[in-house]
């Protein structure tokens, strides 16, 4: 009992840490982005995404390095898209009504949907390619940050084309303190990681719960957890776009970038139960396309709020009686 308590308390610790560093990466990188003249826009698809979802990278990374913790890779990504849609989303818009611009609906959503169904392919070796067993292997590391470049491409083209882009205002630190502020960001989100890593897979064992279940609840609820502050501040401040891009863009890059990234590190073994985590994602991402289309067009209205919470906690019963 005595190492639960301890391990908990190391993985709330890295749980912190993991936050904060997020914080000063962000902090850091959007000061360098600023003194550039760089858009707001430009920011916010690249900086604060990337920023948001470095946690997800550091512990998969991590995570990867570490054989024992395999289904936490995957557990963490597919764990975070779900909380990240069902749970942040369903908050959000029970704070205010989520109103989108065309472009999110149309071709943002589709490409996270794209997204989680390019990995079940991928993964599913044995049941699509008759494979004596399921990995996600380097090749796939690499079809996966294919994607992922299509995806920068995209998003490139349409800052390029935007001609009525906003700049950020805010502070413009010195060179030496953005260089501080970043290397302590860094080395919290790697200690942090470690940490969080290390503790879920003492927790697990100690619990006798697997990894999978762990990696799809604490640890992917934790590494969400810049998304979820995000899209609150974002929802309450009017700025539905941000809240809703927040998510979507970030479960594009969970999926493409850093498990693309881990599996590249070391390819992990997938377990087939995860399939039925990824249908729970690609129903949730069609529900949010439909939603839009359900009374006025591009929005998310409370009600379809309280629908996305309702499944996130159905989710997660499931989840815990299946354990």
């Amino acid at each position: 009992m005595e190492n639960i308590v301890i391990n908990i308390v190391l993985l709330m610790l890295g749980l912190g840490l993991l936050a904060k560093g997020a914080g000063w990466l962000v902090e850091g990188s959007a000061s360098i982005a600023r003194k550039y003249g760089i858009s707001e826009l430009v920011i916010g698809l690249t900086v604060v995404g990337f920023g948001t979802s470095m946690p997800e990278f550091i512990v998969n990374v991590i995570a990867s390095i570490n054989a024992e913790a395999g289904d936490i890779v995957i557990g963490n990504i597919i764990g975070s898209n779900n909380f990240n849609l069902l749970f942040i989303i369903g908050v959000s818009g029970l704070i205010a009504p989520l109103v989108v611009q065309g472009t999110t609906v149309w071709k943002e959503i589709p490409f996270s949907l794209l997204a989680i169904v390019v990995l079940m392919i991928l993964a599913n070796d044995r049941f699509l390619f008759h494979a004596e067993s399921d990995v996600l292997g380097r090749i796939d590391g690499i079809v996966l940050l294919a994607f992922f470049c299509g995806f920068i491409y995209y998003i490139f083209r349409a800052v390029r084309s935007d001609q009525h882009l906003q700049f950020e205002s805010g502070k413009v630190h010195g060179s030496g303190r953005v260089a501080v502020i970043i290397v302590l960001g860094l080395a919290a989100l790697i200690i942090g990681g470690k940490l969080m890593v290390d503790g879920a897979v003492s927790i697990a064992e100690a619990m006798n719960v697997s990894n999978k279940l762990i990696g799809l609840t604490i640890v992917s609820a934790g590494t969400s957890m810049p998304e979820l502050a995000t899209s609150i501040v974002a929802a309450r401040k009017g700025k539905a776009d941000l809240a809703v891009g927040n998510i979507i863009g970030s479960n594009i890059f969970n999926i493409l970038f850093i498990l693309g990234i881990s599996v590249l590190v070391r390819p992990v073994s997938y377990a087939i139960d995860f399939n039925i985590d990824g249908w729970v994602l690609i129903v949730g991402t069609v529900f949010l396309f439909v939603a839009m289309f359900m009374g006025k067009k591009r929005k998310v209205d409370r009600w379809e709020a309280v629908l996305f919470l309702i499944a996130y906690l159905a989710y997660i019963y499931y989840l815990i009686c299946k354990s």
